[in-house]
């Protein structure tokens, strides 16, 4: 049985942006889990599911951020999981500051950062699908 994917994004109005990786998921029969979760105004909860995780079920994690997009690099720092990190199109600088936010983490907490907006939510997707399943689809 393939590993899930666990998506989390920062706020419950960024499920409509995670859509485009679920119905990629959907499409390819991948089993994944979407959560809600925001690094600053629920990081005890946040901590407490990631570090309780399931050992074996979860293959990559992608987290969705916007703004100072803190959640990849938490996320991040409590796990030995690759983590996706997706920045949001919003906000005064459109995910630029997400963007720069997620590729600047410190040495030993590394978050593979993809793409501003849509076309980053799904090579994410992509991404993560090559590395459950090792494959390349060419889509």
């Amino acid at each position: 049985m393939s590993k899930k994917v666990l998506l989390i994004s920062g706020s419950q109005s960024d499920e409509i942006f995670v859509k485009t990786a679920i119905d990629l998921f959907e499409e390819w029969k991948m089993s994944y889990d979407y959560k809600v979760f925001s690094a600053h105004r629920n990081l005890k909860e946040l901590t407490k599911f990631i570090e309780e995780l399931p050992s074996n079920e979860y293959g990559v994690i992608i987290a969705v951020a916007g703004l100072s997009a803190a959640l990849p690099g938490v996320i991040a720092s409590l796990t030995n999981l690759p983590v996706i990190g997706v920045p949001r199109d919003v906000g005064p600088l459109n995910g630029v500051d997400a963007l720069l936010s997620m590729v600047q983490m410190p040495s030993g907490v590394p978050v593979a950062t993809m793409g501003i907006g849509s076309s980053g939510m799904k090579n994410a997707a992509y991404f993560a699908k090559r590395l459950i399943e090792g494959e390349r689809d060419g889509k």
